[in-house]
């Protein structure tokens, strides 16, 4: 029906006769001569009608905004002063001869132009956002990643290989979403968190190379960069170190970003262990854009009478920090209170400071409330530690070591984009040698740091057990920009360590029997040793598109309550349906 897209006029088809179909995006009537912008996915073209040839100048005087129409007319060149630079097409013109109105269009429920549209509208009407220019170029984007990882796997001799979506419920991090069999009344399927035991399966199949653009769900709450179900590059391989899957995964990034938008990454990205980025930054996924780091000073203030610094200073969990912000001592009072009101949303009962405006001896030049507490040896050797400058504010974090890092690393990061101190444009990093384990207080157990196939940093199961709480795992994170990318580990492959790390987590016999029975079985029958990582698609397309949240390079995603406002899912299921599946539903009682 048409012989080119609207974005592929140019003046290479100047006196050519062109058939184009699309959208009407405008329709400006000048002094008698309309002008319709025709939109299709590859961008927009002018069509201009005259009154002389009647028949179509009617036609086109009767269009309005999202009509679907199909033109016929020859290419020129746009009279001198009418160019557009900022159009791909803006050097040429369409001088229609024939219009057809495929099918006209109800006033659409938003302008397309409109940046300031309801989240909710737009997801209601998801087939009509998706007309935007900006999402039509987040889904080719997408598609052009999607592509550029295939042909990168392909030649480095990877198999794409699908995996169950129908599968058994295995303990990961998060809720399962369950189907129920019909065939087996009372037992139900699992939608896959993730593709982990499969791939690790296929390793023990003597695959080698398998990766997999997979569909994952997780029943979980939700958040800007998640989604119940979502999608991730998946890549498992046999007998390569962390070292080697580490070094081709950034040969992969750094193709991807050069083949799909044009940037060059560095030739090595650099790479810090867990212990060190937590200790400097807070977090496991640190912004490096961000020049703001913490200061340990718990040793300047164990014995100080301040309490709220010596208490946390002489606790085995607990953390006194410092953060020096350049310049910061220019910042109003007002602003200073509500990062203190920040900080007690992520769990800090308050946020102490001090204010160097002259750099003096003692605490002459300095303005803060917690100056009275602390000698002047201290104030002074505090200073000095984090180098202090005249025009200098310091923050201060003293609590558990997970409230202030939680805190005062959100406050680096709200402080970062709130005075614009974010530097470079594309920071990467690698994160190593994570804890195997973390305790968890509450349930007076240990957790796996990742996840229970990931292998430790020690040969033999007693060195495990010795000492859970200081054994490391050989696990990894790819971190951009503050966001995990990815994150991988080598996995344990002999039977004797899987087991160990059931029984130090608390997994009996018979429940690793009932959930993981399968797998512990095929370690028994030769497991090369293997390795891999996941990246998370969504959130890399998220970010190489600059987009705030994944919804926006997903087709079709999911609101906050996990809910489609454009289907209407989820929805009850029919009586009919239920008794096929055996299952029952209360009535709701009556109210009294």
């Amino acid at each position: 029906m048409r012989s080119h897209y609207c974005g592929q006029l140019s003046a290479a088809l100047i006196d050519r006769e062109v058939e184009l179909c699309g959208w009407v995006h405008r329709r400006r009537d000048h002094g008698g001569v309309i002008f319709i912008d025709l939109r299709d996915r590859e961008g927009i073209a002018q069509v201009v009608f005259n009154p002389e040839h009647p028949v179509p100048f009617e036609a086109a005087n009767a269009l309005r905004n999202e009509f679907v129409v199909r033109v016929r007319g020859r290419v020129r060149h746009r009279p001198e002063g009418t160019v557009n630079p900022d159009l791909p097409t803006g050097e040429v013109e369409v001088v229609g001869a024939h219009i057809e109105v495929l099918n006209p269009a109800r006033t659409p429920p938003f302008q397309l132009d409109d940046e300031n549209l309801n989240d909710d509208l737009r997801l209601r009407y998801r087939y009509v956002d998706l007309r935007r220019p900006v999402m039509q170029e987040n889904l080719r984007l997408r598609s052009r990643i999607t592509r550029i990882l295939r042909e990168f796997m392909d030649r480095h001799g990877f198999l794409e290989i699908e995996t169950p979506i129908l599968t058994k419920a295995t303990p990961e991090g998060a809720r399962d979403y369950l189907v129920p069999s019909r065939t087996h009344p009372g037992h139900f399927f699992a939608l896959p968190q993730s593709p982990q035991l499969f791939k690790q399966l296929l390793m023990m199949s003597g695959m080698d190379r398998y990766y997999q653009i997979a569909r994952c769900f997780r029943d979980e709450d939700l958040r800007a960069d998640r989604q119940p179900e979502f999608t991730q590059l998946d890549i498992e391989v046999s007998f390569m170190d962390e070292a080697a899957i580490t070094d081709l995964m950034e040969d992969m990034i750094r193709h991807l970003f050069r083949e799909a938008i044009g940037v060059e990454l560095p030739a090595r990205f650099p790479r810090i262990t867990h212990e060190e980025a937590v200790r400097r930054f807070g977090t496991d996924r640190p912004d490096l854009r961000n020049p703001l780091e913490f200061v340990e000073i718990a040793d300047l203030v164990r014995e100080v009478n301040f309490k709220v610094f010596a208490r946390p200073a002489s606790m085995a969990n607990g953390r006194v920090a410092a953060m020096r912000l350049p310049g910061g001592g220019e910042l109003p009072r007002s602003v200073v209170d509500s990062y203190e009101e920040f900080v007690k949303q992520h769990g800090a009962k308050g946020l102490a400071y001090i204010k160097v405006n002259e750099i003096r001896d003692g605490r002459d030049g300095l303005q803060s409330p917690i100056l009275k507490f602390l000698p002047d040896d201290v104030i002074q050797a505090v200073l000095k530690r984090v180098g202090a400058q005249t025009g200098d504010l310091v923050f201060f974090g003293a609590d558990k070591r997970k409230v202030v890092n939680d805190s005062l690393g959100a406050l680096r990061n709200k402080i970062a984009h709130d005075l614009n101190l974010l530097r470079g444009e594309w920071e990467l990093l690698w994160v190593e040698d994570f804890p195997m384990f973390e305790y968890n207080e509450e349930e007076k157990r240990w957790d796996p740091m990742h996840h229970p196939f990931t292998a430790p940093r020690v040969a033999m199961p007693a060195q495990l057990t010795a000492d859970p709480g200081g054994c490391l795992s050989r696990a990894y994170d790819l971190v951009l920009n503050g966001i995990e990318l990815g994150g991988g580990s080598v996995r344990i492959h002999r039977p004797e360590m899987q087991k160990a790390v059931f029984q130090l987590l608390g997994i009996s016999e018979q429940d690793a029997e009932e959930k993981f029975g399968f797998l512990i079985s095929a370690l028994d029958f030769g497991c090369p040793p293997h390795g891999g990582i996941a990246f998370g698609l969504d959130r890399l397309v998220m970010l190489m598109a600059g987009m705030h949240s994944i919804r926006d390079v997903i087709a079709f995603p999911k609101t906050q309550t996990a809910s489609c406002l454009l289907t209407s899912a989820p929805s009850p299921a029919s009586a009919t349906q239920l008794k096929e599946l055996g299952i029952r539903v209360a009535t709701p009682a009556k109210p009294k």
